[in-house]
């Protein structure tokens, strides 16, 4: 997902860092009024930022210009909502883009929108469907961090069209052709994104039930999320 540096026009990399600035803004706020909530939520901060971190920098080999990989922002979604997985997908991929040249800094605004900003919403949103179904936690859990995962790479799939339409059947070709590259390689990494993502929960509801709890992933601090 990670768009490679250089790779997209100037005008279109100030133009996603000034679609991305707003978020991160916001996101940063979001991240210190959850660290001065308690302690415990630094703890979870960190680990989602972590999480992101190891998943997001497991390099695969895809289309020209970008990558495959998953990305780990579903986690950070599903505890503390969207905006603090913008701002702390953005510190992950800039310290990616600085220490492993794994994206770039002028396509930074462009990756911070797909993988930190667009694929968290659209995994929240999911979220928020299963809790107002009632569904099982764990199901919730695993629709989310997949959608997360797999709407990034639609993302990435509109973002590289935009900078370089067919020349035959313009941006509607170009959009074709990626998602049709991305959608068979990234279904399978998001359907192991999901059941990480079980897993994860799974252990969280073992070492701080009670966090869960108060973030409303669970309903109590009774509930076991679990495959």
């Amino acid at each position: 997902m990670h768009i490679a540096e250089g790779f997209l026009p100037p005008l279109q990399c100030a133009a996603w860092f000034a679609v991305a600035a707003p978020f991160v803004i916001h996101g940063g706020r979001a991240v210190v009024r959850e660290a001065r909530k308690s302690p415990e939520n630094r703890l979870l901060l960190a680990a989602a930022g972590a999480f992101t971190f190891v998943l997001s920098a497991i390099k695969l080999p895809s289309v020209t210009g970008s990558s495959s990989h998953p990305t780990g922002t579903g986690a950070g979604t599903i505890l503390f909502k969207p905006p603090v997985m913008a701002f702390l997908g953005t510190v992950v991929l800039l310290f990616q883009a600085l220490l492993l040249a794994h994206g770039g800094l002028t396509t930074l605004g462009a990756n911070v929108f797909s993988m930190a900003i667009a694929g968290p919403w659209a995994g929240y949103g999911v979220w928020r469907l299963f809790k107002a179904a009632k569904a099982p936690t764990w199901l919730g859990v695993f629709f989310a961090m997949a959608v997360a995962n797999l709407f990034t790479y639609c993302v990435t799939s509109l973002q590289l069209a935009l900078a370089y339409p067919d020349a035959t059947t313009g941006f509607l070709g170009a959009l074709a052709k990626f998602l049709g590259v991305f959608a068979v390689t990234q279904i399978p990494l998001s359907i192991a994104e999901g059941v990480l993502g079980v897993l994860l929960f799974g252990f969280f509801t073992r070492v701080a039930p009670t966090e869960l709890a108060r973030l409303g992933v669970t309903a109590s601090d009774k509930e076991v999320v679990h495959v």
